[in-house]
């Protein structure tokens, strides 16, 4: 099993200025090639990583922001064989797929038809999924952040288990959660505490890191200021302070397990 990513930047200011990409990450595995939060130029990323869209069987989006939705549609669209052949899972938060009173829903009714199953996650289910090649597992776990219907997720797929706290709050129980991962990705926007809530800072990552206890901690979706701050050196401090292996993400990094 493999780990590409194709966008490790965060945030309003980096999104718009694109000093890292968003494209999200990919996983490729026997069982299933899987893109998660494809945002603005995934596609593009993914063509330049020679990751072929029309290799995917499954596209998850963990809520409904453009930095994580932007480039669904058109994975969609590669996975369903240029929209020819419906085929895939989706995978999306309740918002993303449905929408609600005062938000549109990211992904369209059209790109949703063209799938062959479609999730909207719920919060503590646990779910088993086919695809053409085998099967994969993954569990859902509600997280604190604007866009009120956010998850994270553990996948187990083919003996290896992938855990992602996509953009949240510090929460109680979110270490003791995602304990038992072989590889456990955390986005953190930030080396320090601002007056921005909703995201994880390096803090907030070492404390979850020293429960969990993956066997690897991969930190993501980095902002500006975590930019600036140098984010090597704040996944030292991750793994000085947690005593787990700790990677800070790079556009095009690939993670073999």
């Amino acid at each position: 099993m493999e780990l590409i990513f194709l966008g490790t930047g965060g945030g309003r200011v980096n999104l718009i200025k694109q000093v890292r990409g968003t494209g999200g990450f990919r996983i490729n595995s026997r069982s299933a090639n899987i893109h998660v939060d494809p945002g603005p130029g995934a596609l593009l990323h993914s063509i330049k990583n020679r990751q072929d869209p029309l290799e995917l069987d499954c596209v998850i989006v963990t809520h409904n922001h453009t930095d994580h939705v932007n480039d669904a549609g058109v994975m969609i669209e590669g996975m369903t064989r240029y929209s020819l052949k419906k085929r895939g899972i989706v995978i999306g938060s309740a918002i993303t797929i449905n929408g609600s009173e005062d938000r549109d829903r990211g992904l369209t009714r059209w790109h949703q038809s063209k799938a062959s199953e479609v999730y909207a996650a719920k919060f503590g289910e646990k779910k088993k999924f086919a695809t053409e090649k085998g099967s994969f597992d993954i569990e859902i776990f509600g997280l604190k952040h604007d866009e009120p219907s956010t998850f994270g997720f553990k996948l187990t797929i083919d003996n290896v288990v992938v855990g992602y706290i996509t953009d949240t709050e510090l929460m109680e129980d979110l270490g003791k959660n995602f304990s038992g991962c072989d590889v456990l990705i955390i986005n953190c926007i930030k080396p320090e505490h601002d007056e921005y809530e909703g995201h994880l800072k390096t803090e907030d990552v070492i404390e979850i890191v020293k429960e969990a206890k993956p066997k690897t901690c991969v930190i993501s979706h980095m902002g500006i200021k975590m930019l600036r701050a140098g984010p090597n050196l704040e996944a030292e401090r991750i793994e000085k302070g947690s005593g787990i292996r700790t990677v800070a993400a790079k556009d095009g990094m690939k993670l073999v397990f």
